[in-house]
């Protein structure tokens, strides 16, 4: 029994390896460059309207501490649910396309980068809020000037958390006809090649782990030596 698993973890390995070195997955349309691109388009697209509607609610509620609680209960009710079943009711109401796509990742994406910024703005030492309007600040001020740097790590920690979420769930573009790497699972499970099915899984997390990275790089030019420690509560 298990001689005959690893018997086929061996053919599946060798597979994946054989899959990856034809010249055809290198070229035209259906080729990895071009699924990998797909793939980091509709992602970083989800990502910055994610961004665009949750990091402005998470700053104006966590610094005026007003709605905070509805925003938070609203994205917590969101992250219950399912990718998969929002992504097909979306395309009952609009048809197949990018935009049941978009609707179901950024309804993903939203609830990690709210929290996170909410909470980052009203952990920030209430101190340093007094310190900054005795020196004669304004509230906006405050909260760009010294809320904004403070909760910094933690707002990065819930984009991080967020793109890494989305681009392990942008495959699902592929069910509703769409590119992306999820075309090579989607692909290879119709054909039963687990080759492909394992290949693209295999770029997948790739593109996670370069994620993780372009983020803790981020992290390190954008947040002071002394705050980077901030980042330790994940929502």
């Amino acid at each position: 029994m298990t001689g005959t698993v690893l018997a086929t973890e061996l053919a599946g390995s060798l597979g994946v390896v054989d899959w990856f070195s034809r010249t055809e997955q290198w070229t035209g349309a259906d080729g990895i460059p071009v699924r990998f691109l797909e793939h980091v388009r509709y992602s970083g697209i989800a990502l910055a309207l994610s961004a665009a509607l949750a990091v402005p609610l998470g700053l104006l509620t966590g610094h005026t501490g007003r709605g905070g609680f509805l925003a938070i209960s609203l994205a917590n009710v969101a992250r219950a649910l399912p990718t998969i079943g929002v992504l097909m009711l979306v395309v009952l109401a609009t048809g197949i396309g990018v935009t049941p796509v978009m609707v179901a990742l950024v309804a993903l994406a939203v609830p990690p980068i709210l929290v996170n910024t909410y909470e980052g703005v009203r952990g920030v030492d209430p101190q340093f809020n007094d310190a900054a309007r005795g020196m004669g600040m304004r509230g906006w001020q405050v909260l760009l000037r010294v809320e904004l740097p403070i909760a910094l790590p933690l707002i990065l920690l819930g984009l991080r958390t967020a793109a890494i979420q989305v681009v392990a769930t942008a495959t699902v573009a592929a069910y509703v006809g769409v590119g992306g790497l999820g075309r090579f699972i989607v692909d290879g499970q119709a054909r039963q090649q687990i080759a492909m099915v394992l290949g693209g899984a295999l770029l997948v997390v790739l593109l996670a782990l370069l994620v993780t990275l372009v983020f803790a790089l981020l992290g390190r030019l954008a947040v002071a030596p002394a705050l980077r420690g901030r980042a330790t509560a994940v929502r």
